[in-house]
């Protein structure tokens, strides 16, 4: 099966990036923040109904995207994030500690 259309929206209150696919939460990457601007992504979930549909890739895309935009940094404790970013060098650049 291909991928799915997912909206990203970040929840502040929760402290995480949330992945909607036709108005269900498929999916979240959690975070804490360092300071005022580095994320600390800690974990990253998706129902297992969406697995294999890249729903995770297009979650963690956005939310980089949305850190890149607000000058910020990440550290990625999470392995999927780590792993992601390791496959994707162009968001190397927001690792905290290449800064």
């Amino acid at each position: 099966m291909g991928e799915r259309e997912v909206t990203v929206e970040r929840n502040a209150d929760e402290q995480r990036y949330e992945a909607w696919v036709e108005g269900a939460l498929a999916g979240f990457a959690e975070y804490r923040m360092r300071g005022d601007d580095t994320f600390v992504f800690t974990h990253t979930q998706v129902d297992d109904a969406y697995e294999g549909e890249g729903v995770a890739s297009q979650l963690i895309r956005a939310a980089l995207d949305d850190v890149r935009g607000r000058n910020g940094s990440i550290v990625a404790r999470c392995p999927f994030v780590a792993a992601f970013v390791q496959r994707h060098p162009d968001y190397a650049d927001l690792l905290a500690d290449r800064r």
